[in-house]
């Protein structure tokens, strides 16, 4: 996970003693790079708030196109720059005083100056700049290296995020769906112990991924990476059903888990899972779907319904059906274990079965050789914070995810403008009906004939479009409900 670089001497014997520091025992939290978000979804003509390791932070693409990252203050009286401008320019605004800095941080306007060589004065001094944090986009992430300042940036490029190999070969055997991504409502471990954990896929995901009647079965999880600091483990499930030859679960910290199946005709079907850690008791989860084709050039079956070529809007509505399955099992387990606070996780629970192997290495790996836990930034509390998020609020899909994606809200818009035309035609159709109704009606009356007669043609078309375009209208609206929030209960799912 090394590079050819050029870098003092100092520098490179710090980076090796930190690096052999790592193999030892110590994971370094601070000195990895970390997915914030999928550049396609954000908006380039705003700044936008977002949170790593306890820190707040702020993205925003500069004159050159490239996405810079800043701790999310002014050095001048520490107002958010999230709540600035970018400007024509390339550089963020500070909305307070309108100070200015350029990609590098560099403060290169103070309207308030008495005059320009003042100016020039104060913008000189380091204390004017912007905190800086690394980055770089890949594999279509932005990602954010942990640390700040020079010696970060030379230390960044030592290091490789963890992308998909798969997604590097840039081979048509490769096909890639969209990715996804969602703020949720635990923490970074309790995700990862998740996907760690495939015996709980038929049971919580009934319905959509297996049946938790039938296909809770056994199977043993057999190690095939040697645990490591830096590079995490791996282990295969045994014995795999149905069409799977192989299926293995790989942990890579901090933030990867990849899950790859290979199927008995060939080919490999891979979900690359990604939890960044933002602050206590929450996580930006972004995963999508990789297909590696068999040699007869098929494409492995995808994640249920998920692995359909849907529209990318859709596919992000819909993961809310998958994701909110499990979401309340995991914020209430985590908030359970936290007030028994008993200590070690494997004191707190009961593990008897195979199938938890996984899960137990993976809290050893955290205990043993991660410091137990992630290193929150300076003002932020080890502890998890205990106040229960209300029941409704935990399946909230507005702030989680579609405020911060520009497909799901350009989708919304759409939807919104088709809903109310919907009504539009309904109402013009209903007062159609109306009118044809009242036309026969007064007809009658003209030639004083007085016996019941149907309404004609027009008048029932005229009602059937209005009822029509009524339900089509309500549809959308109910649809569009699901950007905002979906909730779920399991014991509504037969």
């Amino acid at each position: 996970m090394t590079t050819d670089i050029n870098l003092p001497g100092n520098i490179l014997n710090s980076l090796k003693n930190e690096q052999l520091q790592a193999e030892e025992g110590i994971f370094q939290w601070t000195k990895q790079w970390y997915p914030i978000a999928v550049v396609e979804y954000l908006d380039p003509t705003r700044p936008h708030a977002m949170q790593l390791l306890g820190k707040d932070i702020v993205l925003w693409r500069d004159g050159t196109g490239k996405w810079r990252c800043f701790e999310d203050f002014c050095p001048h009286r520490l107002a958010p720059l999230s709540q600035g401008r970018v400007e024509a320019d390339g550089t963020l605004l500070c909305a307070y005083h309108a100070w200015r800095f350029d990609a590098e941080g560099k403060c290169v306007s103070i309207p308030q100056s008495l005059d320009k060589q003042t100016e020039e004065k104060n913008c000189d001094n380091p204390k004017s700049c912007a905190v800086v944090y690394p980055t770089q986009e890949h594999q279509g992430l932005l990602w954010v290296w942990g640390e700040t300042g020079e010696k970060a940036q030379l230390e960044s490029q030592w290091r490789k995020p963890r992308l998909v190999p798969e997604l590097e070969e840039n081979s048509e055997q490769v096909e890639q769906f969209f990715w996804n991504f969602r703020d949720l409502p635990y923490g970074w471990d309790y995700f990862m112990e998740n996907v760690a954990d495939p015996a709980h896929v038929p049971v919580s995901h009934h319905g959509i991924v297996g049946d938790r009647y039938k296909d809770a079965k056994y199977y043993d999880m057999i190690p095939t990476r040697k645990i490591s600091t830096q590079d995490g483990f791996a282990f295969e499930i045994q014995p795999t059903t149905g069409n799977i030859e192989q299926a293995i679960h790989d942990f890579q910290p901090p933030c990867h888990m990849r899950i790859a199946s290979t199927p008995k005709d060939g080919g490999k079907f891979i979900l690359a899972l990604y939890a960044t850690p933002t602050r206590p008791g929450w996580c930006r989860h972004i995963g999508c779907q990789v297909f590696v084709k068999n040699p007869q050039g098929k494409k492995p079956q995808g994640l249920s319904i998920f692995g359909l070529p849907l529209p990318t809007w859709l596919g992000h509505v819909l993961a809310s059906l998958f994701l909110h399955q499990d979401m309340v099992f995991l914020h209430y387990q985590e908030k359970t274990i936290a007030q028994r606070k008993q200590g070690k996780w494997l004191d707190a629970v009961f593990t008897p079965n195979p199938q938890d192997k996984m899960v137990i290495t993976f809290r050893q790996w955290l205990d043993k050789r991660a410091g137990g836990g992630i290193p929150w930034a300076e003002g932020y509390s080890h502890d998890l914070p205990l106040g229960e998020i209300e029941h409704q609020k935990l399946f909230d899909v507005w702030t989680t995810h579609t405020q911060h994606c520009t497909v799901c809200q350009n989708a919304l818009a759409n939807i919104n403008r088709l809903k109310m035309s919907a009504y539009v035609v309904a109402a013009v159709c209903f007062l159609l009906a109306v009118i044809l109704d009242a036309r026969m009606v007064a007809t009658q009356a003209a030639l004083e004939k007085f016996v019941a007669v149907l309404p004609p043609t027009g008048f029932w078309l005229a009602l059937g479009g209005g009822i029509l375009f009524a339900v089509v209208g309500y549809l959308l609206q109910k649809f569009s409900r699901l950007f905002y929030a979906y909730e779920f209960q399991h014991f509504r799912n037969p």
